[in-house]
């Protein structure tokens, strides 16, 4: 596969952040900022990982590997079978024990996939790893480097076949091969985080727009590509912290917060039903809905307790553009999205977007809905996206 590669998608909470973990849905997209993956067979005995975006590029024999092996047989659904992996994986690579280190985390989750997925035929291979998305912003970035890693390797080591590819169009996988990767992932999203929910692993695998809900994750029906900005105003949070204030806040004033809840329930559903009907395009009236629906759930969302300065200044910034924008994720900072009509004048954009980067903001023109993990022939792909593979 020396002139394909293999993206997966970024994710971004559209409606639902917070209630989802009172029971209420939530509707989470596909963010087209992509993470690529390439894989060659190597002709010596050696696998490479090359992580270029945190500056990681390791070598190991396969030899020094294989003793193991006898440890990685199978599909492990069991966490506590995983834990003893990673103790494993932690003092044959020499990492601390309980390192949460970005560098640390994907180096295990590879290793982990590489050996659990290859099992006895180990593949000598140079994988390399390059991303749109910034790590540790909410917006799913390991969750497609996990998926990107179990798409590539059940392919290499034949237990998936490759697409069928003609000409320069991207393809998938079938549904089938698709619930296997998605399977797998999982299990790299449980190395780097523990107990994670299989919403970023499947929104990364299936692309689109899913309903999530009490432990249930549920493809939307075909839904229109949205264009948005991503704004990331690179202000750090701790999701645990904001979610145990939601909490403490419910629990002190149920009778305010729980209607707040609900409605937010409420706006979910709602837009779950405009995008689920509208998969040939929006009209003029169903993008005015949306708009409203961003509105009020920001204001929600800064009831709750979960808004920040920064998120507020995006919202004011956009909206003197006539732009309409609500924080995406866990809030107190993090990444906002802003909604873009079809009809919007560019200069419009432009302006906006200077003005958030002039915040010291990040601010991205992308899209939501994307596909989900895909084989791109070369010919296929941006110029941006062959240049920063063929400068690695």
């Amino acid at each position: 596969m020396d002139k394909e590669l293999i993206s997966a998608p970024g994710k971004v909470i559209l409606h639902g952040e917070h209630a989802v973990v009172h029971g209420k849905v939530a509707l989470a997209v596909g963010l087209n900022l992509r993470t690529f993956i390439k894989v060659q067979h190597r002709r010596d005995s050696t696998v490479l990982i090359n992580l270029p975006n945190i500056g990681t590029k390791l070598t190991w024999n396969v030899c020094q590997l294989q003793p193991l092996l006898p440890s990685f047989q199978g599909h492990a659904d069991n966490y506590h079978i995983i834990l003893e992996q990673l103790d494993l994986l932690k003092q044959f690579a020499g990492f601390p024990d309980g390192s949460k280190d970005t560098e640390h985390l994907a180096v295990l989750a590879f290793l982990h996939l590489y050996l659990s997925i290859c099992g006895r035929d180990l593949k000598a291979l140079n994988i390399v790893v390059w991303s749109q998305l910034p790590p540790g912003a909410g917006l799913g970035s390991s969750a497609a480097y996990s998926v990107c890693l179990a798409a590539a390797l059940l392919t290499v080591s034949g237990r998936i076949p490759w697409p069928v590819q003609e000409g320069t169009e991207d393809v998938g996988w079938t549904e089938t091969e698709l619930k296997l990767i998605n399977s797998w992932a999982f299990q790299g999203e449980k190395v780097i985080h523990g107990n994670p929910s299989g919403v970023d692993n499947a929104v990364a695998t299936l692309g689109g727009a899913l309903r999530y809900q009490a432990g249930q994750i549920t493809p939307m029906k075909r839904v229109p590509l949205l264009q948005i900005l991503l704004t990331n105003t690179r202000v750090p949070r701790s999701t645990k912290i904001l979610v145990a204030g939601v909490k403490d806040k419910l629990l002190k004033y149920p009778d305010i917060i729980e209607p707040v809840l609900s409605s937010m329930n409420a706006i979910s559903q709602e837009c779950q039903s405009i995008l689920e009907t509208s998969s040939s395009g929006l009209s003029v009236d169903q993008y005015s809905v949306l708009e409203e629906l961003i509105d009020i759930n920001q204001h929600h969302l800064n009831v709750i307790g979960v808004g920040h300065p920064s998120l507020d200044r995006v919202c004011q910034v956009t909206a003197s553009h006539g732009l309409h924008s609500k924080l995406t994720g866990a809030g107190g900072g993090g990444c906002a999205i802003t909604l873009l009509r079809p009809d919007v004048d560019r200069s419009v954009v432009e302006a906006a977007k200077q003005q958030l980067v002039d915040c010291g903001y990040q601010c991205w023109e992308t899209s939501i809905g994307a596909p989900g993990v895909s084989l791109h022939s070369s010919l296929s792909l941006p110029e941006d996206i062959r240049r920063a593979f063929s400068n690695i």
